[in-house]
């Protein structure tokens, strides 16, 4: 089955969403369907107001419709809510074509962090792109609560997964052969890996009065600010593959302070690698970690670290092994609206 995805997100924005949609086209492509994505380095585009990594595509629609109409997908599924994603949803709505969502980000609250929109307001616009959608993909059942508290309709589950070969506990020799150096940081080691923003609540973690170092991996726009307000913080930069891995596995615990996240790749990767979890009690974590043993969560984020640092590393890497990106997917498949051809045909 050819399925053609639409996301305002994608590379070389290093994030959670970009990285499921990668994730996804490699496992449809094993089992046989035939991925076609449309993404913003297709099209002419601008930065992100406050956040220049994201690209928005400018005056997308005929291209768009010309792309959609020469691939004749069988399915569409729209990713995001960006200036892709609505010009998608227009195209379909004008040929009575079906099509699926996924909320994969609470933009409402993070438009709040940023620029002090009311959620309402926010709540409002999401909604109404979602509504015409035959089925909303949510990562959890806590976001599905949410929404459907706030009157979204026809959701269904989409899970994520992780990759346990590359994610895994390692040795001393090989992580500093990927990451020379990061051994040697004082003990224990406290990481945090995502976006470097506001949305993301990082200066929660950074405030925390923990021994050790705060290892802070990835990029965004408050690093540069965080740079100078915390000098005591190691801040990596982005990191991606084996070096991310390498990562991970140096760490003592790993803190998520983010209260906004609709799921947290990151929490999986980092029990992969055999390290305890300390977040808030919100969504996300709770639907990660839940009432695992692998994992601290508490309104004292400092407590929860200090717990989670006696938590066995075997204990994360069990939990982690119960996500599987091959289920993930074909929770995806089942969620689609399929199409025949033939409404090509009607549709023109």
């Amino acid at each position: 089955m050819r399925i053609l995805v639409v996301t305002d997100a994608w590379h070389p924005q290093v994030n959670g969403v970009v990285r499921t949609l990668g994730t996804l086209s490699d496992e449809l492509t094993q089992m046989g369907h035939e991925p076609v994505f449309i993404t913003p380095d297709q099209f002419r585009s601008v930065p992100c107001p406050t956040y220049p990594e994201i690209r928005l595509a400018l005056r997308p629609g005929p291209r768009l419709a010309r792309t959609i109409e020469a691939n004749q997908p069988c399915a569409i599924h729209i990713a995001t809510e960006g200036p892709l994603g609505w010009a998608a949803r227009r195209y379909c709505l004008k040929r009575r074509l079906p099509f699926t969502t996924a909320y994969h980000t609470k933009f409402p609250e993070y438009i709040r962090a940023r620029f002090r929109v009311p959620l309402p307001i926010s709540y409002r616009l999401v909604r109404k792109f979602h509504a015409p959608a035959s089925t909303i993909m949510v990562a959890t059942q806590t976001i599905q609560d949410e929404l459907e508290h706030r009157g979204f309709e026809r959701i269904r589950r989409w899970s994520r997964g992780v990759d346990t070969e590359l994610f895994r506990p390692r040795s001393s020799e090989e992580i500093r052969a990927l990451a020379p150096g990061l051994l040697d940081l004082p003990k224990p080691i406290h990481l945090y890996v995502g976006r470097v923003a506001v949305e993301k609540n990082i200066q929660a973690f950074l405030a925390l009065d923990l021994p050790g170092t705060k290892l802070v991996v990835g990029d965004g726009p408050q690093l540069d600010d965080l740079r100078r307000k915390y000098p005591d913080v190691v801040f990596a930069g982005a990191k991606m593959g084996e070096e991310l891995a390498a990562y991970y596995s140096a760490a003592s615990v790993f803190v998520f302070p983010s209260r906004t996240d609709t799921f947290g790749l990151v929490l999986l990767e980092a029990l992969a690698s055999g390290v305890p979890v300390a977040a808030y009690p919100v969504p996300g974590p709770l639907d990660v970690i839940g009432t695992s043993p692998a994992g601290v969560l508490s309104e004292d984020l400092a407590e929860a670290a200090r717990q989670a640092l006696k938590i066995p590393p075997e204990t994360c890497r069990a939990h982690a092994l119960s996500f599987s990106w091959r289920a993930c997917t074909q929770q995806f498949l089942d969620n689609l609206s399929p199409f025949d051809i033939a409404r090509w045909t009607e549709a023109a």
